[in-house]
């Protein structure tokens, strides 16, 4: 399938640390986190309209001055086939890019990272790295498809390219002792993001009757965190 962009911000000061950048959304994923936020884009992409290239490539063209880049989110961009060639097309508009994944086609990522096409990427971890636990806050019904989020977990760290792992953290589905395990299994990584669950649109009409954990919470996670990790930060404050 040929990559669409179903959703743009034109200015995000959020979406790749220290970068001034435009986000683009891609449609479709192989998860269900029941927590997710872009249930929309997920279940009934045909509702937003697809935005064609020239229109990304004259917005990027008229903001090259004042952004650095782009933030390509989704959705699950590596999902599309010709991925490469659409990021070929922003490179050639000098624009620096950040993938955003959930790491289930690392032979995709692969190609993007060995070709030079990304600078930055960043992968949820969606749990501790055992199938039960996946199974749980993804849905996920196959361990095959697990098995390739941990070999992208190893490719990214060993990539060369300038990376994050990021956890949204969820009362009934991660505790300290689950985001302290997700520590211990990147050992080593150069950063690791803790963002704040967010109760509204999720993907799961219950997850909106769950309130998010304190940020005096969160922080004990990060502090504790840097047993493993040389740099831990939250979002979503």
């Amino acid at each position: 399938m040929k990559i669409l962009i179903k959703g743009l911000i034109e200015t995000s000061l959020i979406d790749w640390d220290g970068k001034i950048v435009s986000t683009l959304y891609t449609p479709y994923c192989n998860f269900r986190c029941p927590y997710c936020q872009n249930a929309g884009l997920i279940l009934s992409p045909d509702q937003y309209e697809t935005i064609p290239f020239e229109v990304i490539s004259n917005l990027l063209t008229s903001h090259q001055n004042w952004i650095d880049g782009i933030c390509l989110t989704g959705g699950e961009p590596c999902f599309f086939e010709d991925l490469p060639e659409f990021l070929g097309k922003i490179r050639n508009l000098a624009m620096k890019i950040k993938l955003d994944t959930n790491g289930t086609f690392p032979e995709m990522l692969r190609r993007v990272i060995d070709r030079g096409l990304v600078d930055y990427v960043a992968m949820d971890i969606k749990a501790p790295l055992n199938f039960n636990a996946y199974e749980r806050s993804t849905r996920i019904k196959s361990k095959e498809l697990f098995e390739k989020v941990r070999e992208s977990v190893n490719l990214i760290v060993h990539s060369g390219v300038d990376y994050e792992f990021r956890t949204t953290v969820v009362p009934g589905l991660h505790n300290d002792e689950d985001i302290l395990e997700i520590a211990r299994e990147i050992k080593g990584a150069r950063k690791y993001a803790l963002q704040n669950f967010s109760n509204r649109e999720t993907m799961d009409p219950e997850f909106q009757k769950i309130a998010p954990y304190k940020i005096e919470e969160l922080e004990n996670m990060r502090k504790n965190s840097l047993q493993y990790v040389s740099c831990c930060v939250v979002r979503g404050k």
